[in-house]
């Protein structure tokens, strides 16, 4: 993109381009994250299958102790994503 000379431009033609440049910014690091989490998403959709890397048959109370962890992490995020929770309105 080819910045306006100062000078030259009209206030408001400046504004507008600098407006424009910080939108496109914004979406840019809206994707990026978007893609972070589709990405640690996947990798935990993935691990469930796997049962979390655990043999069913050899599951403990350490086990779902661990899970109740993760579970309770992925609840304050859904809390927050969904407005529910302590951040329900």
């Amino acid at each position: 993109m080819t910045r306006l000379n100062p000078i030259t431009t009209p206030r408001h033609q400046l504004r507008a381009e600098k407006a424009a440049r910080n939108r496109e910014a914004t979406l840019n690091a809206f994707m990026a994250k978007k893609a972070e989490i589709d990405e640690r998403l996947a990798r935990l959709a993935s691990l469930s299958d796997e049962h979390f890397g655990n043999h069913p048959d050899e599951i403990n109370w350490g086990h779902v102790g661990t899970l109740e962890h993760y579970a309770s992490l992925l609840k304050r995020i859904t809390d927050s994503a969904f407005s529910e929770g302590e951040h329900a309105e």
